[in-house]
């Protein structure tokens, strides 16, 4: 965030959401880089209130140095706290909470300010990555005092000349990014172990108990996880809401059922569930479009 408005130079997206360039002229020496405190009074041009949605077509990672403060990225609200950063891409759509909340240090930095081999190994354009991170206490202070003397040499604009000055700018942001890069791939892969660990519970208690529980809250409690965990963890194994798989897993028991055994259909509706046989008659066509005994009819 710069501490004047930037004039000009803001695109309207096709989808009505503006996008703002990176204030080259705000930065020390006119380097595609900034570093410096959070706080208010910043934007990145006079017309764009950082409450509305908005794009930026550079980087910017805050590290927040209070909490909580909540942030809108990519229509998902994150909550950060004193010690956690937000890694924001450019393209990706954001909104600030109120501004007097953000405390901390911000850096911004244009995507060719570093070389294509930097940018390549420091996953700059991973859009898979998660933006909030949450490093653990050595990272966090590691990611400080690498942040801190990229400041230090961000100001120092008497010992260098201009071109030395923007070559060592360059080597340490490198610095901090593999440092930040290695948290967000890690954090990743450490959502991705537990999501994993999740859905195999999941389906394994699915497995056990689908034929009397069909609540996807009922599970959640069982499991120890919140519903909107148990969701997230789903949704990234199989690409459905676990209310989809636990009804996938009661029709495919169904049609075992109707296909192999002489079972009356209320029999069968009330193996998977259903003691009334006209609502198991309902939720079997609607996930079959056919009746129960239409499907049995067509397999014999």
């Amino acid at each position: 965030m710069a501490d004047r408005s930037v004039q000009g130079g803001d695109i309207q997206g096709g989808d009505g959401i503006r996008t703002f360039p990176f204030p080259v002229e705000l930065s020390v020496g006119g380097v595609g880089m900034q570093v410096g405190p959070m706080g208010t009074g910043r934007t990145w041009h006079a017309d764009a209130p950082l409450e509305r949605v908005h794009r930026i077509d550079f980087h910017v990672v805050m590290l927040f140095g209070e909490g909580p403060v909540r942030h809108m990225v990519d229509f998902t609200e994150y909550e950060a706290t004193a010690g956690d950063l937000l890694w924001i891409r450019p393209g990706q759509v954001h909104r600030f909470s109120r501004t007097s909340e953000y405390r901390g240090t911000v850096l911004t930095m244009q995507p060719g300010f570093l070389p294509r081999a930097t940018v390549e190994v420091t996953g700059l354009y991973r859009y898979d990555l998660p933006p909030l991170l949450r490093p653990d206490a050595p990272q966090r202070a590691a990611l400080r005092a690498a942040l801190g003397q990229l400041r230090r040499e961000y100001e120092d604009t008497t010992t260098l000349p201009l071109s030395l000055h923007t070559d060592v700018l360059r080597h340490t942001l490198t610095a901090f990014l593999l440092r930040l890069a290695h948290l967000a791939t890690t954090s990743a892969e450490a959502v991705r172990r537990q999501s994993d660990s999740t859905f195999t519970l999941f389906r394994d208690a699915v497995e056990k108990d689908f034929a009397t529980n069909h609540s996807v809250s009922a599970y959640a409690d069982a499991l120890g996880y919140s519903r909107r965990t148990l969701v997230r963890a789903v949704r990234a194994a199989t690409g459905e809401t676990p209310k989809a798989f636990i009804d996938k897993r009661v029709i495919l028991e169904a049609k075992r059922l109707l296909a192999h055994t002489d079972l009356p259909i209320g029999r069968v509706g009330a193996a998977v569930g259903f003691p009334d046989a006209a609502n198991f008659s309902k939720f079997f066509h609607q996930h079959t479009d056919q009746t129960p005994a239409a499907f049995r009819a067509e397999l014999r």
